[in-house]
């Protein structure tokens, strides 16, 4: 497998110079499997665009693009560059998307193909050249054919998220973000009038719970990719409840699971390179055998598994 970032930040895009070297595209990343020449792409932020352009340079050449979407969630930042995915104008193409849906009456195809209509775009869906599936995705376990099996698990967040586990031969890619620690939100004041011994107690091993499904769902994985947008500080004063998890909470999960590599992802789009350079000096110096390489995510960075 070969991991390849197209876009690296959360919530909006930011470009500038002050972005230049980790990136300022939203969500995208490609994930290639060259022994059987398949291609998939997760979430449609911004850096698809830009991994488009590189489609059309590389792979159209070799005959009609043939892939497939998985999306995180359809929050905009991560659904956002699909009318600029320059194979879906052209004819031959064949794309598949799937993701999650949070609302029944709003279908995967409406969310996602809908940011084509006269509305949002000059160009409407009914337009395109490619020949689009839509098909909505829950948590499992999927055979992908070519010895291939996904592993899906839903991911604390405002809107229904998957998290993605990749199994090919003997490598493990995993994907969690957007994602936050579950915690417990009974209430746990016994001086509060409302206070349940008995559910305060659920209440703590239900997010305990959950906590552990997850860590078990990136066990043992060659690279993870992580939600981690705030430090513990910048969780703790205030973003809690946003959906995102802090740095030093990702890498306390990431070793007790055994994993092998992190990127650090979903960057906080207000802060700057020299800001990341430094947060890296903190975070992701070497450690001891047990602990996963971590580094943060930077737009344009290839790993081959």
């Amino acid at each position: 497998m070969k991991i390849r970032f197209w876009g690296v930040r959360g919530s909006i895009p930011c470009p500038g110079k002050q972005t230049m070297e980790y990136g300022g595209n939203t969500a995208c990343i490609s994930l290639r499997f060259p022994e059987i020449n398949r291609l998939i792409i997760i979430d449609a932020g911004s850096g698809l665009r830009e991994l488009g352009n590189f489609m059309m340079g590389n792979d159209l050449p070799s005959g009609p693009i043939n892939t497939e979407i998985y999306l995180s969630h359809t929050h905009w930042d991560h659904i956002m560059g699909f009318p600029f995915f320059t194979p879906i104008y052209i004819p031959g193409t064949k794309l598949k998307v799937h993701g999650p849906v949070s609302y029944e009456r709003d279908t995967l195809e409406k969310v996602v193909g809908g940011q084509l209509t006269y509305r949002y775009f000059p160009v409407r869906e009914a337009d395109l050249g490619a020949e689009i599936e839509y098909h909505p995705l829950k948590e499992g376990v999927f055979d992908l054919g070519d010895g291939i099996i996904l592993r899906t698990k839903y991911l604390n967040h405002p809107i229904l998220c998957l998290g993605y586990r990749f199994e090919f031969r003997d490598k493990v890619f995993c994907t969690a973000y957007d994602t936050e620690p579950y915690r417990n939100v009974v209430v746990t004041d016994q001086d509060d009038p409302e206070y349940d011994e008995v559910m305060a107690e659920e209440g703590e091993l239900a997010a305990a719970e959950q906590n552990g499904a997850l860590e078990q769902f990136i066990h043992g994985a060659d690279l993870l990719v992580q939600d981690s947008q705030y430090t513990q500080a910048e969780f703790d004063d205030g973003k809690q409840d946003w959906g995102h998890t802090s740095i030093e909470f990702a890498i306390e999960q990431a070793t007790r699971a055994k994993v092998k590599a992190m990127a650090l992802f979903h960057h906080e789009p207000m802060r700057t390179d020299s800001q990341y350079d430094e947060l890296a000096k903190i975070y992701c110096q070497p450690g001891s055998a047990d602990s996963p390489h971590v580094f943060f995510a930077k737009e344009g960075l290839e790993i081959d598994l």
